[in-house]
């Protein structure tokens, strides 16, 4: 149960009913799939219509970002939703996961990535790059990033940090007014929640000759 009543389309104006409409086109288009909750978040948005133009346009510019490979931005988005465990989110991420490559194999193994051979190397480091973004405080190690920045030029590693990040917040919108899944998934494999102070951190660095190198 949300938190707060949503914005009837009745009681919206006309441009938040052109915009919702056109939200749910979007989502339907992006998903394959239409359930009945898909607009929850945004009806929330609506109560403040300047707010519902202005999240719409941020999220129009994030989607035509594609300096980043579809499928790396689906892992690192939705191992983010896992962390915050945000209902809504694993349920759309998944589906838009699975619409961007990911089996359903590899969204099962998301919760354990580190012990699966179903994950290559630089898929390991988006992933860890998710989780040391998604803690509190985050800890991305010097290493780390500098790992990613040999896989990925400055413009590629800032679309990633930047669809963590907003991960990371549409999460904590979602929680905060109590939103839950809305049935994107329904009768479909989906990644399971976690909790950051429940996941392993990301691997440590090593040398040569296997000794730990400090972050």
């Amino acid at each position: 149960m949300t938190r707060i009543q949503d914005a009837s389309a009745g009681g919206a104006g006309p441009l938040t009913k052109v915009l919702l409409r056109l939200s749910r086109r979007k989502l339907r288009q992006m998903t394959g799939r239409a359930p009945e909750g898909m607009l929850g978040p945004l009806e929330a948005y609506a109560r403040l219509p300047r707010l519902l133009v202005g999240y719409g346009m941020f999220e129009d510019a994030t989607a035509r970002l594609h300096g980043v490979p579809e499928r790396l931005k689906a892992l690192a988005e939705l191992k983010a939703a896992t962390l915050t465990s945000c209902e809504y989110c694993i349920d759309i991420g998944s589906q838009l996961g699975r619409r961007a490559g990911l089996s359903d194999a590899e969204l099962l193994a998301l919760a354990s990535y580190r012990e699966s051979e179903l994950f290559d190397d630089l898929d390991m480091l988006v992933l860890d790059y998710a989780v040391a973004m998604s803690r509190t405080p985050v800890e991305v190690s010097d290493r780390l990033f500098g790992q990613l920045r040999e896989a990925l030029d400055e413009s590629q590693l800032v679309e990633l940090t930047h669809v963590i990040a907003l991960e990371n917040m549409r999460g904590r919108f979602n929680l905060g007014l109590g939103y839950g899944a809305a049935g994107f998934c329904e009768g479909m494999v989906c990644a399971l929640p976690e909790h950051p102070t429940n996941v392993e951190a990301p691997a440590p660095a090593l040398d040569g000759a296997g000794t730990q190198v400090p972050a």
